[in-house]
């Protein structure tokens, strides 16, 4: 049956590629060359903090341009619309032997947790409602085996060592027994310096994960 909305939804708002804008055939599709520009997935560089607890990390895309601006307004400004292209993207992520292939070494995902009156303050946490959909199509469950304690400053304005300090022991397991022996995926946004996900991994290979193996997005960072 016709949904008459969506119909009439499209045809006062033509669908369009988030990149060039360019007119497309369904809503929240890309463009063959934008997807293609924006999605590369990659590993990523380990710095020696990293490599102490995190087996291996990739992110799907490049941080800039349409794929930085779909973070961007949908962390900051809270458009969910926004989402129909991500999960267009991550869709056609899933579908590349490389990712196929890294995901098949874990068992069980967990999202970079928020400190929960920021959650509440932004009405999502970010990482979870990214990548739930995706994982749930790729029979990965998510669960929220993180909890924030306390509230940090912010990262942008501070150097390494403030960063590791300002991290120091922030994160707790919630349920340990489910991490026992598991082969956990952390799953984040963006991944910039490394140092959240150094502490996740660390506070989750201290409750008995067998390994951790990190998932972001995207990434300005290229080995």
């Amino acid at each position: 049956m016709v949904n008459v909305w969506e119909v009439l939804l499209d045809f006062l708002f033509p669908p369009h590629c988030p990149l060039c804008h360019a007119y497309v055939e369904t809503r929240g599709s890309w463009c063959p060359n934008c997807l293609t520009e924006a999605l590369q997935p990659h590993r990523l560089p380990l710095s020696v903090p990293m490599q102490a607890v995190l087996a291996d990390a990739w992110a799907l895309g490049v941080y800039k341009d349409s794929l930085r601006d779909l973070i961007r307004h949908l962390k900051y400004q809270g458009q969910r619309s926004n989402l129909i292209y991500i999960e267009q993207f991550l869709q056609a992520a899933g579908e590349q032997a490389a990712v196929r292939k890294f995901l098949s070494g874990v068992n069980l995902a967990v999202p970079v947790p928020l400190y929960p009156a920021k959650e509440k303050q932004r009405g999502f946490n970010q990482a979870e409602l990214i990548f739930g959909k995706f994982l749930a199509g790729q029979n990965l469950p998510l669960r929220r085996g993180l909890s924030r304690t306390r509230a940090t400053r912010p990262m942008y304005e501070l150097n390494g060592r403030e960063r590791a300090e300002n991290l120091q022991h922030v994160f707790a397991v919630t349920e340990k027994d489910m991490l026992q022996g598991k082969d956990v995926l952390l799953v984040d946004d963006i991944l910039t310096t490394g140092a959240t996900m150094v502490e996740c991994a660390r506070t989750l290979k201290g409750a008995g994960a067998r390994s951790v193996q990190a998932l972001v997005l995207a990434s300005d960072h290229k080995i």
